[in-house]
């Protein structure tokens, strides 16, 4: 997108191709699959950006709280403490003083980068244009790469407390005699057992959310194309969905926030038992 006479050129399929292409560490196009040789710099560069939001809101907060009667972020912020140290204490029986603490911070995390598709779809790349960066996605969440990523780091917390709870040998033991039985036959079958359902679980737990989150992505890019026909009809279609659609993504956007929240929270809980 060099010039402003290719840019007006461009047809919707040229569009949607243009906005799905990351910024990398190579300069190239890049489609949205997992990809070692490269790094999707607006992925990383949103994803921190959103975390140190969550960090900031929450560490004023904290900063700010107060004994008296509370301000409306301050109570904002309470109740989404009580909500998470409730499902917290509900799903893992064991020490939390870190663990509730983590949904929290995730629960905040995936909600800031997922709430990136309310933004209009073309603000962000088009400033990043006029700064050079023609290829940029902002919603980390719509990126396989990122929430793999997050899906990851929640696997290894799930292998440390397997680890800290049920102790090396425990564990190694359980790996090689659950689900069906401590016998020397069946040792095998058990450890391939573990091993798919900890890939499973971690797999299923970044796709989800990515799949929720570009499928947003994709219609919000449908509705501004509607905007660009320049026809009445076109501009009352696009206002009229886009309204609609916003409306209805401020709960996707919550929900799959929260969903994710629980999955951590119910695959480190796994690890505080045993078969």
């Amino acid at each position: 997108m060099a010039s402003g006479t290719e840019e007006h050129a461009l047809t919707a399929g040229d569009y949607i191709v243009h906005h799905l292409t990351h910024l990398t560490s190579t300069g190239h196009k890049q489609a949205s699959v997992i990809d070692w040789t490269v790094i999707n710099v607006d992925t990383l560069f949103w994803s921190i950006g959103m975390g140190l939001l969550a960090v900031f809101l929450l560490a004023r907060a904290a900063r700010n709280a107060t004994s008296g009667v509370p301000g409306r972020f301050q109570a904002a912020v309470e109740i989404l403490v009580e909500m998470v140290e409730t499902q917290s204490k509900s799903i893992v029986h064991g020490d939390r003083s870190f663990i509730a603490p983590v949904a929290l911070t995730v629960f905040m995390w995936v909600l800031f980068m997922n709430a990136m598709d309310f933004l209009p779809v073309d603000l962000l790349p088009n400033i990043g244009a006029m700064l050079g960066f023609h290829y940029q996605r902002v919603v980390p969440t719509a990126d396989l790469n990122g929430t793999l990523g997050m899906s990851i780091g929640v696997l290894l917390l799930c292998l440390y407390y397997n680890i800290k709870v049920k102790g090396l040998g425990g564990w190694v033991h359980e790996l090689f005699t659950a689900p069906f039985g401590n016998h020397p036959l069946l040792y095998p079958v058990n450890f391939a057992m573990q091993l798919i359902e900890f890939t499973a679980k971690t797999v299923s737990h970044g796709m989800r959310l990515f799949g929720n989150m570009y499928a947003g992505e994709l219609v919000f890019m449908l509705i501004a194309l509607m905007g660009s026909t320049a026809t009445v009809g076109g501009f009352l279609g696009h206002v009229v969905a886009g309204s609609i659609w916003a409306i209805f993504h401020i709960l996707i956007v919550v929900l799959q926030a929260f969903i994710f929240m629980m999955l951590t929270l119910v695959y480190i809980g796994q690890a505080h038992e045993s078969h």
